[in-house]
């Protein structure tokens, strides 16, 4: 059954981020990368004091290079998997909030790196939680992982939070491997149950495919469509018929802050996995996310380079946000068509205007 928007006002806005995380010390893992870069400028609108902890940016035209000199952040660059330096760093802060974003992110380049994706994913997210024991404050921690950790049968079903988990490529089973490492921390050290002894709140967060400006990575859709629309190029897409859920990268992440809050402040009730993803009505193909890509640009074409020698993805993911809209009170606030609009446009700014536009869409997204 297709759930209809909410008829209530929206939870997070400017005034909910600074009630709540003015003044407060943020951790970031993968504050150098795609969403870590645009949940700092959501947290730096709110006031925040952010410490990063990431590798260096992995493209010149970064995100993070075009706010990381107006952004109140101090940044770590350095590999999760550097247990002690991590730990170190951590406890040298005193968070009073930790997300954890850093991860090998790209399904098709886990099938070159495949133990180092495990590593970075399992092993590094382990270490981060580990520090955490021995924080002596209370702490809020929200682990990112994706839509991809379910056991994915292709069969036009909404996965909910307690369906099975598995992964066919190693990044996804990576990340099924990294929800089972949040649960085992959460009964081991982190139990709900005596929360008054240890103070920790964890919980983890499960996006769809998530778009918007500043992301050039390798293999994704969006900078591979604008790589060709800048230069004149007809657009090579593999698997038009693929259906995906699209959703702005502020949906998410005004989710994972919601998420945050609700975990501080009910440690008990918001332990658990949320999805985060758009209206089950609202999954659309990759041929119909380069038309309207394509359309918004103003010009430009793409053929099928789909093969059978390419490494699989999935065809076809849908999420069911019962939970998040129900528990939370979090909806999403764009549809598809919007989000690629917003995403396009945020391309089509001069370099130079960009990193206004970044502030100018935070702003837009939470006065919705």
């Amino acid at each position: 059954m297709a759930i209809e928007p909410s008829k209530m006002a929206y939870v997070v806005n400017i005034q909910f981020l600074k009630d709540n995380f003015q003044n407060k010390k943020i951790f970031i893992t993968g504050h150098t990368g795609f969403k870590g870069s645009w949940l700092m400028a959501c947290l730096h609108l709110a006031g925040a004091e952010i410490k990063g902890y990431s590798l260096e940016p992995d493209h010149p035209n970064s995100l993070f290079s075009l706010l990381d000199d107006v952004i109140n952040c101090k940044s770590v660059i350095a590999d999760i998997r550097n247990r002690q330096r991590l730990k170190d760093e951590i406890h040298s802060f005193q968070p009073d909030f930790i997300f954890h974003l850093a991860a090998q992110p790209l399904v098709r380049r886990s099938y070159e790196i495949p133990a180092e994706t495990f590593d970075v994913n399992v092993t590094g997210t382990a270490n981060l939680l580990e520090a955490a024991i021995e924080l002596k404050k209370p702490c809020t921690i929200v682990v990112i992982t994706t839509d991809k950790v379910y056991k994915n049968i292709e069969d036009h079903i909404l996965y909910k939070e307690n369906d099975i988990l598995g992964g066919y490529d190693p990044y996804s089973a990576s990340k099924a491997c990294t929800e089972l490492v949040v649960d085992s921390f959460r009964n081991s050290f982190f139990n709900p149950e005596v929360h008054n002894h240890h103070k920790k709140g964890l919980t983890s967060a499960r996006a769809g495919n998530v778009i918007g400006g500043g992301d050039w990575n390798k293999d994704r859709i969006v900078p591979d469509i604008i790589r060709s629309l800048t230069e004149g190029k007809v657009i090579e897409i593999r698997n038009p018929s693929s259906i995906r859920p699209w959703q702005f990268v502020l949906e998410p992440i005004a989710g994972y802050l919601q998420l945050a809050v609700s975990l501080k402040s009910q440690p008990i009730q918001f332990n658990n996995a949320f999805n985060f993803g758009p209206y089950p009505n609202d999954h659309i193909t990759v041929k119909e996310f380069v038309d309207i890509a394509i359309d918004t640009w103003g010009h430009g074409n793409w053929q099928d380079t789909s093969s059978y020698n390419q490494p699989h993805e999935a065809g076809l993911l849908q999420l069911d946000i019962n939970k998040a809209i129900n528990e939370l009170e979090w909806n999403p606030k764009l549809n598809a068509a919007q989000a690629i609009e917003w995403t396009v446009n945020w391309y089509k700014k001069k370099p130079a205007d960009q990193m206004k536009f970044t502030f100018h869409q935070v702003n837009e997204y939470f006065s919705i």
